[in-house]
């Protein structure tokens, strides 16, 4: 009669043991049904299950296994398996899988009780916990800090809804990031990336910095914050805020272009993805002035903005159509993906302000970047600790995988 076996190997790593432990078992002609292993910190946790032909063989194979892991200085134990419960792990095969990713300057226990809570209380099984983020070192200061972990979990929420809402409501409390999404083949697939430009690829609202110069900072703010925050119709709030800075002399806009700092992780995310084959895209409600400045630094492919219109060495304060606002930029992602031969389940879409739910909405992966509560709250996920390569640890991207 055939032995089903779980056997666990602890100790300190050291190369060969694998194919030791493999060794053995391959001389007693042993099945191997699963298998996994993982080191922390030079320590190894090694398990193996494995399918044995007969009883008599299960006693003489587990003894050699025994004997080899004394001579490694290694730990081990068996655990035996019943056919009843190795089907009913087969059996589970089927459940939907899903990826729950901690993003945080530091990593503390309770943050990985509260996330390991939170998925326990709906039902799902974590099978994997990996750290993506790289060492760190102690005194790392405390805003420079990068830490990522991804936890692989399966089975479906009872209620999708308030999982995310709870997940979202422990970010808050504990100032990190959580994000949720199906382990789907389209998450390891994308290839289109586009980005909202002011606030998003940027420090700074370019609107905001040009009213300043046209001595209606106040005005053009206020309209601004409210616009972002979906309290006013962007469309009909961008055309107030332009037919402000009528007059302003076309000359400073070369100051205000020299001053405008990318946000943290930008050069490092569109360095990868460009790295990766991904294509990119500037979708923004600001100026394409700026946004083509933007587009010679880091290397993007395609830019959409609004044109600030200049004549006789000034802005006229008209809007020129078609005015990039929500519906403008989702309509261009679905351009894009379309012209680029991609499903939509294929992109990303980044930005901060209620003009960018639309597009986050529709894109594979949508994320409010730094954003008001509303748009936090509306999108898929949201980033709000890290800097913008915080996108990349989305993809399953490991600090390790990178080249700069």
């Amino acid at each position: 009669m055939r032995e089903i076996v779980l056997i666990n190997i602890t100790g300190e790593d050291r190369p060969g043991l694998t194919a030791a432990i493999t060794g053995v078992l391959a001389q007693g002609g042993v099945n191997i049904l699963d298998i996994g292993q993982a080191v922390i910190h030079d320590t190894l946790s090694f398990g193996i299950l494995v399918e044995i032909p007969s009883t008599e063989q299960a006693s003489s194979v587990l003894k050699d296994i025994l004997f080899t892991a004394y001579k490694l200085d290694q730990q081990v134990r068996f655990t035996p398996v019943s056919e009843e419960d190795y089907q009913h792990w087969v059996a589970g095969q089927g459940k939907k899988r899903h990826i729950v990713t901690l993003l945080t300057r530091k990593v503390t226990a309770e943050q990985l009780q509260r996330v390991s809570s939170i998925t326990a209380q709906y039902g799902l099984n974590i099978d994997h916990i990996d750290r993506l983020s790289g060492r760190m070192p102690l005194d790392t200061p405390a805003d420079k800090g990068k830490g990522c972990i991804e936890f692989s979990v399966r089975g479906e929420p009872a209620d999708p809804q308030a999982l995310r809402a709870e997940f979202l409501s422990v970010a808050q409390a504990l100032n990190v990031d959580i994000a949720f999404q199906e382990d789907s083949l389209f998450r390891r697939n994308r290839r289109l990336a586009v980005f909202d430009m002011d606030s998003t690829l940027i420090e700074a609202e370019v609107i905001d910095e040009l009213a300043k110069a046209a001595g209606v900072g106040e005005q053009v703010s206020e309209i601004t914050e409210r616009a972002m925050a979906g309290e006013l119709d962007f469309r009909a709030s961008f055309k107030e805020r332009l037919a402000l800075l009528k007059g302003l002399d076309v000359s400073v806009l070369d100051s205000i272009g020299a001053s405008l700092r990318l946000t943290e992780g930008a050069e490092t995310l569109f360095a990868e993805l460009k790295r990766l084959g991904y294509k990119t895209a500037i979708l923004s409600g600001g100026f394409t002035y700026f946004a083509k400045q933007l587009q010679a630094k880091l290397g993007i492919d395609y830019v959409f903005a609004n044109e600030l219109e200049v004549v006789d060495g000034k802005v006229t304060g008209v809007a020129v159509e078609p005015i990039v606002d929500a519906q403008r930029k989702a309509d261009l992602l679905k351009e894009l993906a379309h012209k680029e031969g991609l499903r939509l389940e294929q992109t990303i879409a980044v930005g901060d302000g209620a003009n960018d739910l639309p597009m986050l909405a529709i894109a594979g992966l949508g994320v409010a970047f730094r954003a008001k509560p509303l748009v936090k709250q509306s999108a898929k996920q949201a980033i709000s600790t890290l800097g913008l390569d915080g996108v990349l640890y989305l993809l399953g991207f490991r600090d390790r995988d990178g080249q700069l």
